[in-house]
């Protein structure tokens, strides 16, 4: 099964970066990684002038491409749950979460500024880490504390979490 974490913060807080450089440090330490982004606005869409986006545009409730090396499947679904999508990459090492701040995966509270800071108190459940490049504040001591920098000490956190957790 595989162990689920993810980033929550706010636009700009540098969840993408963060999780593009736990992604490469993850892989060269030998794991299998599936990243899922949350889409709360719905913006995401496909690549424009692929035929891939012409099936969509036409209403295909299923597009899947098929390359020698990947496979990119666009699947229409009304209200699409995090928990089926997890069970489907189960197979793999680590499941990066990005968003879902309400979610019930453990998470790391990600932020860049005093203002961004208060994701802290949003996240549900509280954080398990915090990754921000400001000092941190006084009543942030109680959790452990990282640089957005500090990918190989985060990574090492994430490994040691679960297996503390014994997952």
């Amino acid at each position: 099964m595989a162990h689920s974490i993810g980033l929550a913060g706010y636009s700009n807080s540098g969840k993408t970066t963060l999780l593009s450089g736990l992604v490469v440090e993850m892989k060269r330490r030998g794991h299998r990684i599936a990243v899922m982004k949350h889409d709360a606005h719905g913006h995401y869409k496909e690549a424009v002038g692929a035929d891939s986006t012409a099936f969509v545009d036409a209403g295909a409730d299923a597009v899947i491409t098929l390359s020698p090396d990947a496979v990119h499947v666009y699947e229409r679904k009304n209200a699409p749950s995090l928990d089926e999508q997890l069970l489907a990459y189960r197979h793999l090492d680590y499941i990066f979460i990005e968003g879902f701040k309400r979610e019930k995966h453990p998470k790391i509270a990600v932020y860049r500024t005093i203002e961004q800071s208060c994701i802290i108190s949003e996240v549900v459940p509280a954080p398990i880490a915090i990754a921000t490049d400001l000092a941190v504040q006084e009543a942030e001591g109680s959790y452990p504390q990282f640089n957005l920098n500090d990918i190989a000490g985060i990574a090492d956190f994430i490994e040691q979490y679960f297996k503390d957790c014994q997952f």
